[in-house]
């Protein structure tokens, strides 16, 4: 069981990394090219008066989903929450900083609240999952 959990991560975080860092032309950029948005939620803010709906909950439910991974394995290792939130945060911000270093995507604040809180979502869902399984299932 841990060793399929290990395989799943490691596939799950290469796929992250190959959608949010490294895209084609990532190393086409000079480095320290990329965007930075301060502005939490701005982009956001744009989808919405401008009333792209599909793009706002791509982009919105995207960064969490995309994190649930993170908090769902923690909680599986034998993590809390605060070792899920943390782990969220970082790895969003080694993502965010790669894609401003590479100049490979926008590094946005909101990201990293939204990636921590899928982080944090995922968390409750593994809980959920340990309680559902039975005392055999928990001891593989």
């Amino acid at each position: 069981m841990k060793r399929a959990l290990n395989i799943a991560a490691a596939v799950w975080l290469a796929v992250l990394l190959r959608l949010t860092v490294f895209r084609d032309g990532c190393f086409s950029h000079g480095l320290f090219s990329g965007q930075f948005e301060p502005d939490a939620f701005a982009f956001y803010l744009k989808l919405l008066r401008a009333g792209k709906w599909d793009y706002f909950l791509y982009l919105f439910g995207g960064n969490i989903i995309w994190f649930l991974p993170a908090g769902f394995m923690v909680r599986l290792w034998g993590g809390r929450l605060p070792q899920a939130l943390l782990a969220g945060f970082l790895l969003s911000l080694v993502i965010e900083t790669a894609q401003f270093v590479l100049g490979c995507g926008v590094s946005e604040l909101d990201d990293l609240i939204l990636n921590t809180l899928g982080a944090a979502i995922g968390y409750g869902v593994g809980c959920l999952t340990l309680k559902k399984l039975s005392p055999r299932e928990k001891k593989e």
